[in-house]
């Protein structure tokens, strides 16, 4: 586990946006491209206007291929759709070319081959995720109680019941989050310091947290998110 507090939320963006940043170089340095996972909610927007506003990741982001880790079963203009806040916060202010957004159609009928052909060109390794916690614990669209915590074959799975609505979603998997080369897991406010607090526990359990699937990687919290986190920790 590696945890960084910060005193502000304009500091945690700058923290994640430098992260990003760096991952992607490393990337299009070592095999000329680059895959960025995006989430959405308030907390990770901050840091992709933040990212949007700085150079381009190895001077274009024309090597760059935007993914998702969870979307719902929205229309892409829907104001809860997170093509549509990417878009408004670093797709488009930093004109990164459509051809490179790859993005999950949860609103489409067949909902289990919307994930199968998603799945079919998700990054094998994506080199960099990008992660909220909900104050339920729940990290991409992988809740409490659901058996997709323990999905080990599948990278992009289908949801029919989610416990927030919509209910009809898509979402990567554990094992896409394991095989990511870089996650970082972005944390403000004190609605969410119990689930950061449990997640970040010696023991736990990720049924009841899933994001304790995400424990081992890089956490980036304001100081209201981190009150609850056990001083061993």
């Amino acid at each position: 586990m590696s945890l960084r507090v910060f005193d502000d939320a304009g500091a945690l963006a700058a923290a994640a946006a430098a992260e990003v940043h760096a991952a992607l170089e490393r990337a299009i340095a070592a095999r000329g491209h680059a895959s960025l996972v995006l989430s959405g909610g308030g907390t990770p927007a901050a840091t992709y206007r933040t990212l949007a506003r700085g150079p381009a990741p190895g001077g274009s982001w024309s090597q760059v291929g935007v993914w998702f880790a969870d979307e719902r079963a929205v229309p892409p203009g829907d104001p809860e759709s997170n093509l549509r806040l990417a878009s408004e916060t670093l797709i488009e202010p930093a004109g990164i070319p459509p051809a490179n957004v790859h993005r999950m159609a949860a609103d489409r009928a067949d909902l289990e081959a919307a994930a199968a052909e998603y799945e079919s060109g998700f990054p094998g390794a994506a080199d960099v995720v990008v992660l909220g916690v909900g104050e339920d614990g729940h990290t991409a669209s992988i809740f409490p109680g659901s058996p997709l915590v323990f999905e080990e074959g599948r990278r992009v799975a289908a949801i029919r019941d989610s416990p927030k609505p919509p209910p009809l979603r898509l979402t990567i998997t554990p094992r896409a989050l394991r095989e990511a080369r870089q996650v970082l897991v972005l944390a403000i406010g004190t609605g969410k310091a119990a689930a950061v607090a449990s997640a970040l526990a010696a023991e736990g359990d990720p049924g009841r947290t899933p994001a304790r699937l995400v424990r081992d990687r890089l956490w980036l919290v304001d100081r209201d998110a981190a009150a609850r986190i056990a001083p061993s920790e």
